[in-house]
């Protein structure tokens, strides 16, 4: 995108001065990489990754698996595991196992790593709360309460985890369409949002991060198709989107990244894609398409009770059969392919800011136009007026 300038100018008396302000220039851009996982049931395979993240090692953490058979019956020794990869996408083993009991699963969702403790907090759909596990993947405790299905909806409990510099934990309550604020314990401290249209009222919170430039909350409100920006104190700012296919159109964002130039990513789910906006919701790119079978059909999601891939797969780069989870770490996006069995690394180029010209092309405006100003009044010094008003 080329630089927009957009300039003032303010005559007053016999001098001049020259405001010039404008955006940030980017050209940012997604381009494919690589691909964790494929798509099975096996060790190191794959199936609905909901929740990724990447720990400071390079390691990719994903939270995989709703314990179901191949048949699409109920099974929770399949799946039910944070499994974790090397930066290669070599698998090195699994955190947590299916059942009800400690450190245990019935659908991980939404992970995050605690940048101070290394402690990492997943949620657990079915069992309506929140597992911790040292950095070694040991289980610690577990903790919260989340709202329950509702109709129309087919997830529920604990969505997007995020932490602000303070070190709380916030965490959304998918069905309760509100975010809420923890202690690294788990005490509850507080609550952000309520059920609306509204701004500042969700329908489906589905993903949660604070941006680590200014602290403010980015929310992709699912159900309401669009994406909410909230002060650090919880007050609605901007929200941008409506349903459809179209630039900066959505149907059912999920994961919600933000980057070190509060670029905005968001998994737009059932569209197959990637949107990415500046920090003033404006269309910057977008990434991905829709699994097509070989007459160039788009495949289908499955239904509840049908194995939880796409039939048949399309393992194309760039390819999704819907987006869900993402993580952002280090110039690079990573994207669950949710009904193909794989996260696709995405490489983000183009971030880098153009210098502001409000403090460069501004002022050295400025100062020319002090400097014709002041030839002016010595001028007028040297000369004897010869209009008068």
């Amino acid at each position: 995108m080329g630089l927009v300038k957009n300039l003032s100018i303010t005559m007053a008396g016999a001098g001049f001065m020259v405001l010039a302000t404008a955006t940030q220039a980017l050209s940012l851009n997604l381009k494919y990489e690589t691909s964790i996982g494929s798509p099975g049931f096996g060790p190191g395979q794959l199936f609905v990754p909901q929740g990724i993240t990447v720990n400071d090692s390079g390691n990719i953490l994903i939270s995989n698996g709703r314990g179901l058979n191949p048949d699409g019956s109920f099974n929770p020794n399949i799946g039910n595991k944070v499994e974790v990869f090397d930066p290669q996408g070599n698998y090195l083993g699994a955190i947590g196992e299916g059942g009800k009991g400690p450190g245990q699963f019935d659908e991980p969702s939404a992970l995050e790593i605690d940048p101070d403790t290394g402690n990492l907090y997943v949620g657990d759909v079915f069992n309506n709360r929140v597992n911790v596990f040292d950095p070694q993947g040991n289980f610690i405790k577990s903790f919260g309460s989340f709202g329950g299905l509702i109709p129309g909806r087919a997830f529920f409990g604990p969505s997007g985890v995020t932490f602000d510099k303070e070190g709380y934990v916030y965490i959304g309550d998918f069905s309760g369409d509100k975010i809420n604020k923890y202690t690294k314990d788990g005490e509850l401290v507080g609550s952000i949002g309520t059920s609306g249209t509204e701004p500042g009222k969700f329908q489906g919170p589905a993903g949660v991060r604070i941006s680590p430039v200014s602290g403010k909350f980015y929310v992709s409100d699912q159900f309401n198709n669009r994406v909410q920006v909230l002060s650090p104190e919880g007050q609605p700012i901007l929200t941008f989107g409506k349903q459809g296919t179209g630039e900066g159109e959505f149907n059912q964002p999920i994961g919600i990244e933000v980057d070190e130039f509060e670029n905005i990513y968001v998994a737009d789910s059932i569209n197959s894609r990637v949107q990415v906006f500046d920090k003033n919701g404006n269309f910057l790119t977008v990434f991905g398409e829709p699994a097509r079978n070989a007459s160039g059909e788009i495949v289908p999601a499955p239904a509840l009770g049908e194995p939880p891939f796409g039939n048949p797969l399309d393992l194309t780069p760039g390819a999704f059969n819907w987006t869900g989870g993402t993580s952002y770490k280090d110039g690079k996006l990573y994207v669950g392919d949710f009904f193909q069995g794989r996260v696709q690394v995405l490489s983000v180029e183009g971030r880098a800011k153009v210098p502001e010209p409000t403090s460069i092309l501004g002022l050295g405006i400025f100062g020319l136009g002090a400097a014709a100003a002041a030839k002016l009044r010595k001028n007028r010094q040297q000369k004897p007026a010869i209009l008068k008003c």
